[in-house]
């Protein structure tokens, strides 16, 4: 959950303002100063809300609107049918994920919901703390991005922009633009619908440009890291099974996992999951070191049924199961280290007769779904890990991207990536759910054109398309509500 220190510095920063602003304006002698500047620099305060709006980048939208007339045609007129698809997708998306949240709530042990595209985001549950700066920039980018295509759309219709703003509500920001709604009303219903759609026309190209970002990464930032070596470690958690003096270490390149080759973060979580699901493997031990650990008569039985052969209070030694030509199944108490450090991996002792001298092949015999993974991050000496491979697996952060000169930041491409990501995610969710035909949204005023610009001949009373509107409006406002209300409950009570 997200931190009481936070919670604490938020509510006590707007209980400030807000005490502040309270007494300015019952001041008799600051009063008037206090109302004068902010009505002069454009700012309003209310309890946990601050807008501020200018005409300062009137200019700047004026401007963009006249660049290239022929372009900018076809981009809005592209983006408004945009906007007709995704109006209509919105609802079928919204419904296959209603439909997808009722069967997870239904289902004894819920699976697949990462299938979901939408998803609920709730700080401190399905959102790290430690990635809440990316989470609201990437906000603040793509309302941005969302309110600069509403203003050079607006102006290039013949709309009038009284100015432009931002605001913060608690801690979300936003922005806004501020059009002269008698020109809104006065063109026709298509010139309105670029206009509208203009929004999440741009947030899809944002989404679009991050995707490409993301993919270009490697190449832009190929003179100063490269990739396709290994995962580099970033993070290790502290007091992780990861930790400790024969443990990862920042800046570490891991290459190899027992067999599994590993070139990237990807190979790394793809290798994790192979060798949670294979069988443990072995390694080839020469017989005389067997024979001269063997623990005949001292293995016994854990609770989970697995044999342990080994002293309780051993942190180096591990106990081995393996077979030869005389007896089905016996156990040594090797040092772990040793045993495996030198040795080759195998599942058969049929693997291990390649060898000079006679060897077997020895299993570690560990506890149920726990392994023993050897994790190779040369030039230090490999790290033995014994536990459940998740445990592993989320113990680091890692890249893909090595720096060439050791000054350079192990963070940067990470921090570009996370961005990145960010801005694909909530900039993508932004076309779909303001493009949702519902009321306050993009939605309601995109339906409202589409109705007067396809339905005047079919439906001649205005009022009835206005009734028909409505009707979709109540429908798409409840399939959203639906779907936030349940997903909050998904997330925050499952």
């Amino acid at each position: 959950m997200i931190p009481i220190p936070v919670v604490v510095c938020v509510m006590g920063g707007w209980c400030t303002v807000y005490l502040l602003d309270t007494a300015l304006r019952s001041s008799t002698s600051m009063k008037s100063s206090y109302e004068s500047w902010l009505t002069s620099n454009g700012l309003s305060l209310s309890p946990f809300h601050i807008r501020w709006h200018t005409s300062l980048f009137n200019r700047l939208f004026a401007r963009c609107s006249h660049f290239n007339p022929c372009f900018l045609y076809v981009w809005f007129s592209a983006g408004m049918v945009f906007g007709i698809v995704a109006m209509f997708g919105s609802v079928v998306l919204l419904g296959r994920t209603l439909m997808q949240t009722l069967a997870h709530m239904m289902a004894e042990t819920p699976e697949g919901t990462h299938e979901q595209v939408l998803q609920v985001v709730v700080p401190g549950v399905n959102l790290p703390v430690s990635q809440l700066a990316y989470f609201f920039i990437a906000i603040l980018v793509s309302g941005l991005i969302h309110e600069f295509g509403h203003g050079v759309a607006a102006l290039r219709e013949q709309v009038r922009l009284n100015g432009f703003g931002m605001f913060m509500f608690v801690i979300y920001p936003g922005a806004f633009v501020d059009l002269f709604t008698t020109h809104l009303n006065l063109i026709s219903p298509v010139q309105q619908l670029r206009i509208f759609c203009a929004g999440v026309w741009h947030n899809f190209m944002l989404c679009v440009a991050a995707v490409c970002f993301l993919l270009l990464l490697p190449f832009l930032l190929f003179p100063f890291y490269y990739t396709g070596a290994g995962a580099l470690i970033t993070e290790v958690v502290e007091d992780s099974p990861s930790s400790g003096p024969r443990g990862l270490f920042v800046g570490d390149l891991v290459t190899r996992m027992e067999d599994c080759s590993v070139k990237g973060v990807e190979d790394w979580h793809s290798c994790i999951q192979q060798l949670s699901h294979q069988p443990q493997s072995g390694y080839c031990v020469p017989t005389a070191t067997l024979q001269l650990s063997r623990a005949a008569g001292r293995a016994y039985k854990r609770l989970d049924g697995t044999m342990e052969c080994c002293s309780n209070s051993s942190m180096t030694d591990l106990c081995f199961a393996y077979s030869n030509n005389l007896e089905s199944r016996l156990f040594a108490c090797l040092p772990a280290r040793k045993t495996i450090e030198a040795s080759r991996t195998c599942r058969t002792n049929a693997d291990c007769q390649v060898d000079f001298s006679p060897s077997l092949c020895v299993i570690p015999s560990l506890e149920n779904q726990t392994r023993l993974i050897r994790v190779k991050h040369p030039p230090q000496a490999d790290m033995l890990f014994v536990g459940y491979p998740s445990h592993l697996q989320f113990s680091v952060s890692l890249t893909n991207f090595v720096p060439r000169l050791g000054f350079l930041h192990l963070d940067l491409p990470v921090m570009l990536e996370t961005l990145s990501k960010y801005l694909v995610s909530l900039s993508g969710a932004l076309a779909v759910v303001n493009a949702v035909p519902c009321f306050a949204l993009d939605g309601q005023w995109m339906l409202t054109a589409f109705l007067e610009a396809t339905l005047c001949s079919l439906i001649p009373e205005k009022s009835n398309r206005e009734l028909l509107g409505f009707f979709i409006l109540l429908g798409g406002s409840t399939l959203l509500a639906a779907n936030v209300a349940l997903g909050l409950w998904m997330v925050t009570a499952r």
